[in-house]
């Protein structure tokens, strides 16, 4: 009997937040590898913001996925058939796997990981795409120096929270923006922020009068809309503003730019995007070092895993857009 493969299709492009009726559960055969390539079995998905940008028609950084196709995701799985000299049986590996139970890979694009070294889950996360974001965008956009302030938003989620303890070890002063009492201290207990401001039921602008006197230097953006325009009435001479993401807009018909942008003219400022694929060459040095700091007990990685099933992807990714992770956002489908 040949083994069924579970997967989420992407139905219809959503318009505002995606509806049960945007996906399409499928069922068919899995796969069999032909010459050069492996078959994985999935055992956790990457739950991430950009998928929703990803959905949409146009130009972007990467193609959109097509109606009809399988929903693009990174992975963490296991190899159980192999007619590749580069991957046995057995072998734990991560890649874009999509939102399925199964995948036939040629190798491209596919690293091997080791669960002994770390939990399957963290190579999502912290020695993953978003740890990488966060590193290069910190360090090769950001460029902060020791003593530096360094603002971060959506700072108890996976990228935010990698930003700030990064910019620490780099000796910089860091707040954290986050929504919530439970996050904010999140923020300082756990991932050893000087300060966290909680958007929820604070003024933005007035706690970045409080916490950066003398101007913010570097503001890492995963929100985008008046927390960005609030950051920006506070740069300092000269700060670089990096633009990662805006899940505040993601859901919007109508998405809100900044209306403070001359802030960067008057304060001879930078607002410069992050694209992680454009360090592709650099990820092993990347991940080494996150590595080192992890295992020396400097860099905490904190991953949210959700159990279930393929079927769970549109429940799961909708906790993104209602605040309702702290940490990496995980989908666990297998043991």
């Amino acid at each position: 009997m040949s083994t069924v493969n579970r997967q989420i299709r992407l139905a219809a492009r959503p318009v505002g937040e995606p509806r049960p009726t945007d996906w399409e559960h499928v069922e068919e055969p899995a796969g069999q590898p032909g010459e050069g390539e492996f078959l994985v079995q999935v055992l956790c998905l990457s739950i991430d913001p950009a998928m929703r940008g990803w959905m949409n028609a146009g130009r972007s950084y990467i193609r959109p996925v097509e109606i009809g196709e399988v929903m693009r995701a990174g992975a963490v799985g296991r190899v159980v058939a192999s007619r590749h000299s580069g991957f046995a049986v057995g072998d734990h590996v991560s890649g874009t796997f999509g939102v399925q139970e199964y995948c036939v890979s040629d190798g491209r694009g596919v690293t091997k990981v080791d669960p002994a070294a770390a939990p399957l889950p963290t190579y999502l996360g912290t020695l993953g795409m978003s740890g990488l974001t966060a590193y290069f965008g910190l360090i090769e956009v950001g460029r902060p120096e020791p003593g530096q302030t360094v603002v971060v938003s959506g700072a108890a989620g996976a990228v935010g929270s990698v930003v700030g303890q990064i910019a620490k070890i780099l000796g910089c002063r860091v707040i954290g923006i986050a929504g919530g009492e439970a996050k904010c201290r999140l923020v300082v207990d756990e991932f050893g922020f000087d300060a966290a401001i909680d958007y929820q039921s604070e003024d933005v602008r007035k706690a970045l009068r409080e916490h950066a006197p003398d101007g913010v230097d570097v503001y890492f953006d995963n929100v985008g809309g008046d927390v960005l325009d609030a950051v920006l009435l506070r740069l300092a001479r000269g700060a670089r503003v990096v633009v990662c993401g805006a899940i505040s807009q993601y859901n919007s018909t109508k998405p809100q730019g900044p209306a403070n942008y001359l802030s960067l003219l008057v304060n001879r400022a930078s607002m410069t995007g992050i694209v992680v694929f454009d360090y592709a060459e650099r990820y092993a040095e990347g991940i080494a070092q996150m590595a080192t700091w992890r295992a020396e007990g400097r860099l905490k990685s904190l991953e949210d895993v959700v159990s279930g099933s393929v079927a769970s992807f549109p429940e799961t990714l909708m906790r993104l857009f209602r605040g309702d992770n702290r940490g990496k956002l995980v989908l666990k489908i297998a043991d």
